[in-house]
């Protein structure tokens, strides 16, 4: 995790809040899918962001689900090529990255966010927390 700013200063932004059930996460994905389109990003540049994405809602599905709320994804796109990308859920807590073994079949969502961003890391709320990952393409 760095610690470094997770500002974006976008040229485009995009939000949406989600239920937090699984068939919620392709939902997302296709929703942040068609914003980056329109902006004009490339299938690949695209696909590296929708990856981010599905790791980030996955956890707050899987970990940050509270009955009765929502979690929110946000995505924002500058001018120097940096997708910022941020998933908030109302649960409380830090999450960590894991060393799974390897026949485990879950626990690789935030190293494989590590792997790809430039930076990410974790910001409290008053209620929860947000995930943010910043991507340059």
């Amino acid at each position: 995790m760095n610690a470094e700013s997770h500002d974006v200063n976008p040229l485009h932004g995009w939000k949406q809040r989600f239920t937090p059930v699984p068939p919620s996460v392709p939902h997302a994905r296709r929703a942040a899918g068609a914003a980056l389109r329109a902006w004009g990003l490339d299938k690949g540049s695209a696909g590296l962001v929708l990856l981010v994405l599905s790791e980030l809602a996955t956890n707050a599905v899987c970990h940050g689900r509270v009955p009765g709320r929502y979690y929110e994804v946000r995505i924002a796109y500058d001018a120097e090529k940096m997708v910022g990308v941020e998933v908030s859920d109302p649960r409380e807590g830090r999450p960590r990255l894991a060393a799974p073994a390897p026949e485990d079949e879950s626990g690789r969502g935030l190293a494989i966010v590590d792997a790809l961003a430039e930076a990410w890391g974790i910001r409290e709320r008053i209620v929860g927390k947000t995930v943010w990952a910043r991507i340059r393409l």
